[in-house]
């Protein structure tokens, strides 16, 4: 039997680690083999497509290419000038933006380089250059309060973590935390939606130099013109960070007022989850911060990655494909059926339900934590994460919610049908699972009880609904 291209370049890839140390060629295997049996709902995970995937094992990746496009500190960078123009070329394109810098390594990176940016563009302090060319970790608590005072203890307003907003919107344990004088901004607690009238009144009152807005965690579209106001209102710089919705802003699902892009100063997002491309970040921005954000090299990062920016264009080109907006829409279909679908089952839903990718479900109304469902779930072949949920009374750890999203099953191709059958899963194991107990007789937060014959089941069923769907079809590795 012949092989088609793809077959052939992943099955010669494996050939060759295997010659070299066999137990790395059969984790691959068995990576693609648990994905195309299991039902990922992560929402912060996808599919990159076999081109994406090739393109980042190749020689790009033994080049060091710090600076930017024609000023690099080292020679013999005109490859990587042309896939990382490329990258920024497909980006602006896409996105509609004036400036794209596609070197940062994570979405947590983007965000540090567009920090930097800010406060370099906004504030010229000595400790700000001393700050750049010392390492982050030797810095004390008193290191930063001394920083923070001389730059104008600089103040940052984002979206609290339970109230879905991301760590490195201010969580005091992340450097985001520990960078900025920092308040956060939550949802109303009756509805789980921003109140926009607060955001306002935290603003006036707290005065921040960056207004944050993006979120991990929350299932609805934010008005970013509203937030835009707000930010200029006091003076802030508007930074948006739309690492998990970024291929619904590039499938033209989210636009207008619901398009960051038109509205925030800087842009921020990864280039995986709902973009569909390797894992990475990226920083858009007008030409005003363009030359600080340009500096992310050295100023935040190390060498860029010039195998993983060449996968980044190739991602990006297959965004602008007209199918990638049919993609887009589908990716919020399916999230509004898999919401129903739960609802009807008598789920618990925060916000009522979903207007993006993700559903947010509180799953103290099976009497569950966050992390006794998450493990019940993936025992079940339904791969999931805990998520904290507004006021959570067990915390960032073991939460009380579980968060999933449907840009992998859109990627395979799953429907809205697909998507009840997916929430009758879900509910089953839910309903089933109960909580379990310490040693010691007391309640535990972490363990639990399902029958092994209902979750053999369950994975069973979850399998024969992937069987319709498969997984890199054109892909056998043997």
């Amino acid at each position: 039997m012949s092989l088609n291209a793809e077959s052939t370049a992943f099955r010669s890839a494996l050939e060759v680690i295997r010659a070299v140390e066999p137990r790395v060629a059969d984790a691959i295997g068995a990576e693609l083999a648990d994905q195309r049996e299991s039902l990922k709902l992560i929402a912060s995970e996808n599919y990159a497509s076999p081109a994406t995937l090739l393109t980042m094992g190749n020689w790009f990746s033994d080049k060091y290419a710090e600076g930017t496009v024609g000023r690099r500190f080292y020679a013999g960078c005109q490859n990587v000038d042309t896939v990382e123009a490329l990258a920024a070329e497909h980006a602006k394109e896409l996105f509609g933006a004036s400036h794209a810098y596609v070197q940062p390594h994570s979405g947590i990176d983007a965000n540090l380089v567009a920090f930097w940016a800010i406060l370099a563009d906004r504030v010229e302090s000595p400790a700000l250059k001393k700050a750049q060319v010392r390492q982050v970790n030797d810095l004390t608590e008193a290191d930063w309060f001394a920083l923070r005072r001389e730059l104008g203890n600089q103040r940052m307003l984002g979206m609290s973590l339970d109230a879905g907003g991301h760590l490195t919107h201010g969580f005091r344990p992340n450097i985001s935390g520990k960078m900025f004088d920092q308040r956060s901004y939550g949802t109303d607690p009756a509805t789980g939606l921003i109140d926009y009238d607060r955001v306002a009144e935290a603003a006036r009152e707290f005065k921040p130099l960056i207004l944050v807005a993006g979120y991990s965690a929350y299932p609805r579209k934010v008005n970013f013109r509203i937030m835009r106001e707000i930010a200029d209102s006091v003076g802030a710089t508007f930074m948006v960070d739309m690492a998990h919705f970024a291929g619904l802003v590039a499938g033209k699902v989210f636009t207008g007022d619901f398009d960051p892009v038109p509205h925030a100063h800087i842009v921020t997002t990864t280039t995986h989850k709902s973009l569909r491309g390797p894992r990475g970040g990226m920083v858009l921005c007008g030409p005003e911060l363009a030359d600080q954000v340009d500096r992310g090299c050295p100023m935040v990062l190390g060498g860029p990655l010039p195998h993983v920016m060449a996968a980044k264009a190739v991602a990006l080109a297959e965004a602008r494909r007209p199918d990638f907006a049919d993609y887009a829409q589908r990716i919020v279909d399916n999230a509004q059926a898999l919401a129903e679908g739960l609802l009807r089952r008598g789920t618990t839903l925060v916000t009522g339900g979903t207007d993006n990718h993700l559903v947010l479900l509180d799953v103290s109304g099976y009497g569950l934590t966050g992390r006794q469902a998450e493990q019940a779930l993936l025992d079940s072949g339904i791969v999931t994460n805990r998520n904290a949920v507004p006021q959570d009374r067990n915390g960032a750890w073991y939460t009380s919610g579980i968060r999933i999203g449907t840009p992998a099953l859109t990627s395979r191709g799953l429907g809205t049908a697909e998507m009840d059958v997916t929430a009758e899963l879900i509910h089953t194991v839910l309903s089933q699972t109960t909580p379990g107990a310490n040693a010691d007789g007391t309640p535990s937060k972490a363990k639990y009880v399902l029958d092994p014959a209902v979750a053999d089941k369950i994975s069973k069923q979850a399998t024969d609904l992937l069987a319709g769907f498969p997984l890199y079809p054109t892909i056998t590795l043997s």
